[in-house]
């Protein structure tokens, strides 16, 4: 739990000041500090980023986090929240722009352990509150933080839902997870059940579901802000065993991850809402379970996805693009001004680009705005070609598409990102987010990213709605 407020004046009695450090000379400028050069050599003093030491003072402790000199305020707080333990408070000196002060808000709430909530014994320290004083100009200590707050707690509500476990979360309860975040916002939501999406010829959603004792849903969510309209498209698959074409053992370890595309988008239009943000926001959060059953879809068969178009499914472990296609053609069909898909796509993103970039593939506007808008969240994005040449690889001589192309390994990442382009517009402004790799994070913390879910990819779509609400 945490106390987050601003003060012009270092409280009375004892504190623990955290000050950034990236040599003997950056702290020349904090007097309350009593520490040599020779006492900062012999605790091994470090710039790197996370590197913390603790130093008694007179007033109580100095938190001295190392800081490479090109590190942001929020990455500096998240380092400063990881190593917070309950007692006096933190203060954070860092004399803050209004801008900074909102990072270091963001990244005091983002950098957080992540919660063990199905521990049977509990921490009772994460329920003990921890106070943060960030201090700042008296013409500063007004400034509204509440929103920052709302929006960074939206995104540690997404990191739990992600996080759970896929027995606790399937398709149902996830649908159903998905209304309750969004109960207090101006935000309608519809649930589309199997008998809806028969109705509503969404075959890539019932195709990979079917498998599974419990059935897909969609998700429609609305915010209207007016202005210009973002449809947002989330890839929601529960758990995947890869279906008949089983992963192995190994590979299915960290599948509840699979639903973070959607859980993404879902975060994001709450935020929006939140911040009452003048645009309009449709998003499609397409659900099922991806399991191996008598009833579950077969290499071979062929589904009619919403558009009619047919696809011979050739791997039934290449399944989200087979229910983003279903929320690709019903975005579309609302004409909205851009398109947005977040999925964990491919395993080749993780090879191509690694744990900490997403891969963004699509056409139009879209490509240069998500670009500009990661950077402006701090965001790591990188933009891939779609070349022309490998969609023919997915060619098919029974249907008007395949999934994958067998027997080939070669641009995993682009050819699902083309599988993709069969279903929006070629005139159409599309960005395609594939998250594959940042979605979770199975190492040591770094930036404002815990282990287990991140939440990656919210900040960058609240920024892009921001964008658009500005220029309408």
């Amino acid at each position: 739990m945490q106390r987050i407020s601003l003060v012009s004046i270092i409280p009375n009695g004892n504190y623990q000041l955290a000050v950034p450090y990236s040599d003997n000379e950056s702290l020349a400028r904090y007097s309350q500090l009593e520490i040599s050069s020779e006492q900062l050599g012999l605790l091994g003093a470090e710039s790197k980023s996370g590197a913390i030491i603790r130093v008694p003072q007179a007033f109580g402790y100095a938190l001295l986090i190392g800081s490479p000199s090109k590190q942001s305020s929020r990455d500096f707080a998240a380092s400063v929240s990881r190593t917070a333990k309950a007692g006096v408070p933190i203060v954070i000196a860092v004399d803050p722009s209004d801008a900074e002060i909102l990072e270091i808000v963001e990244g005091l709430v983002l950098g957080q352990k992540t919660p063990t909530a199905y521990k049977s014994k509990t921490n009772d320290s994460a329920k003990t509150e921890i106070e943060f004083q960030i201090l700042v100009a008296e013409n500063q200590s007004q400034l509204d933080i509440a929103a920052t707050l709302k929006v960074a707690q939206t995104i540690l509500d997404i990191r739990e839902i992600v996080n759970q476990p896929a027995n606790d979360l399937y398709p149902e309860s996830f649908a159903q997870a998905a209304k309750k975040l969004v109960q207090n916002q101006s935000i309608e939501v519809e649930i589309w059940d199997e008998k809806r999406l028969e109705l509503e010829r969404c075959g890539g959603i019932l195709g990979v579901g079917k498998g599974s004792a419990r059935g897909p849903r969609l998700v429609k969510l609305q915010y209207r802000g007016g202005g210009k309209h973002l449809a947002l498209v989330g890839k929601g698959i529960t758990f995947d065993t890869g279906g008949l074409s089983i992963k192995p053992a190994d590979a299915m370890v960290g599948m509840k991850y699979d639903m973070a595309g959607a859980a993404t988008i879902l975060g994001a239009i709450n935020a929006i809402a939140i911040l009452k943000l003048e645009v309009n926001v449709t998003a499609w959060m397409c659900i099922a379970e991806n399991m191996p059953s008598g009833e579950a879809t077969r290499p071979g068969d062929v589904l009619v996805m919403r558009n009619g178009k047919t696809v011979e499914v050739l791997n039934t472990d290449a399944e989200g693009r087979l229910v983003l296609a279903d929320g690709l053609c019903l975005a579309q069909e609302e004409n909205p001004d851009h398109i947005i898909d977040v999925a964990t796509l491919t395993g080749a993103a993780t090879v191509a680009l690694g744990n900490r970039y997403a891969g963004l593939m699509g056409h139009g506007a879209a490509i240069e705005l998500l670009v500009e808008s990661a950077s402006r969240a701090d965001e790591k994005l990188w933009a891939m070609p779609l070349p022309e040449e490998l969609r023919a690889l997915l060619d098919s001589e029974l249907a008007d598409i395949t999934n994958v192309k067998i027997g080939s390994r070669a641009g995993g990442m682009l050819i699902g990102g083309h599988f993709l382009s069969e279903f929006v517009s070629p005139e159409s402004s599309w960005g395609h987010l594939d998250i594959a790799g940042p979605a979770n994070n199975d190492g040591a913390p770094y930036s404002v990213i815990p282990n287990g879910a991140s939440g990656v990819m919210i900040r960058t779509l609240i920024d892009f709605a921001r964008q658009l609400g500005v220029a309408r």
